[in-house]
C-alpha cells in the first residue's frame, strides 16, 4: 500500500502543501534538495518556519546527523519545492514527485557524515511503496557547484531519483555529489520471508505397523534419523516397518517426556508433527 503520511515523521506547518499532480502517468520520483544550513533540532526548526513563511515546503525535512524526520504534506500531493519550467508545473510532473530537504550543505554531501537510523528507513519504505525505483535517471549526483544535468526528456518521463540540480527550469546545484550506493544501502530492501514450510498431515496409524511397506515408513525413519536417532538403524530406515522403528520412535518420545502408551514405540499425529518440523 502507497504511504500518504511517514510512520514516525513530524507534522509540520497545516499538512496542505500543494495539490494533485499534473503529469501522474509520468514515472514517481524524489528529488533531493539541500537546505545549505547546519543540522540540530535549532536548525531543524527554524528551516521549517522558514520553508513555511516563504511557501517553499517539500514533503519531507531531514536531518541527516540526528535522524530526525518532519513531514509538511501528504506524499500524493505536489509540494513547492522547485521552480516552473516554462508552462511545466515542475512539482507536479509524476506519479508522485516526493521532495527531501536535507540539513546540509550541497558542498559537503550528507553522505560521508551522516547517521542515519530508524527515521530514514521508514522515509525511505515510504519512497519505495509508490514504486520509485533506487536509481538515478540523470546519473550520479554532480558535485556542487557545476556539472548539472537537466534533460527534459528524461524529467517528463523516467522513474526514480533525482538532484534539484536535474530539474528543467531551476538553477540550484544541490544536493551535491551525495552517494546514491550509501543512500540505498542505508535501507536496504526488506526480502519476504519465505512461508513456513506445512507440516504434512499424519497418514495413519495404518502405515507404522508390522508388515507395512511403504514411503511413509521410509519418511519417518528418515526424519528420526536427523533428529539424533539414527542409531537404532544397522540398514535403510524404510521402506519396511521393523524393530529398529519402533525402537527409534519410541526413544523419540520418552525424549519428549512422554510415557506410557503415548511413548509404545508407534507414531501417532503428536509424534508425526514433532518429527515433521
Amino acid at each position: 500500500m502507497s504511504v500518504r503520511w511517514i510512520t514516525g515523521a513530524e507534522r509540520l506547518g497545516d499538512g496542505s502543501i500543494g495539490g494533485a499532480m499534473d503529469l501522474p502517468k509520468a514515472g514517481a520520483r524524489v528529488v533531493w534538495h539541500t537546505t545549505e544550513s547546519g543540522d540540530g533540532d535549532q536548525a531543524f526548526k527554524n528551516v521549517a518556519n522558514y520553508l513555511i513563511e516563504k511557501g517553499n515546503e517539500p514533503h519531507v525535512l531531514y536531518d541527516p546527523r540526528t535522524d530526525r524526520l518532519g513531514q509538511f504534506g501528504p506524499l500524493d500531493q505536489s509540494a513547492r519545492a522547485l521552480q516552473n519550467d516554462g508552462s511545466t508545473r515542475t512539482n507536479r510532473v509524476g506519479k508522485v514527485c516526493i521532495q527531501i530537504e536535507v540539513l546540509a550543505r550541497a558542498k559537503s554531501p550528507f553522505t560521508k557524515t551522516w547517521r542515519p537510523g530508524p527515521n530514514f528507513r521508514a522515509l525511505m519504505a515510504a519512497i519505495r511503496s509508490w514504486g520509485v525505483p533506487d536509481t538515478f535517471p540523470m546519473g550520479a549526483p554532480p558535485a556542487y557547484p557545476g556539472g548539472s544535468r537537466r534533460d527534459r526528456a528524461v524529467w517528463l518521463v523516467e522513474a526514480g531519483h533525482y538532484c534539484h540540480a536535474n530539474a528543467p527550469g531551476n538553477n540550484h546545484g544541490d544536493p551535491g555529489a551525495i552517494d546514491p550506493k550509501a543512500l540505498f544501502a542505508a535501507a536496504p530492501v526488506e526480502k519476504p520471508k519465505p512461508p513456513a514450510p506445512k507440516t504434512p498431515p499424519f497418514p495413519g496409524a495404518q502405515y507404522f505397523r508390522a508388515g507395512a511397506n511403504n514411503a511413509y515408513v521410509t519418511r519417518l525413519g528418515q526424519a528420526l534419523v536427523r533428529k539424533g536417532f539414527g542409531r537404532f538403524y544397522s540398514v535403510g530406515p524404510g521402506p519396511r516397518w521393523g524393530e529398529a522403528d519402533r525402537k527409534a520412535t519410541q526413544a523419540f518420545q520418552r525424549a519428549q517426556g512422554w510415557t506410557g502408551s503415548d511413548a509404545d514405540g508407534y507414531p501417532g499425529p503428536s509424534t508425526w508433527s514433532r518429527l515433521m518440523k
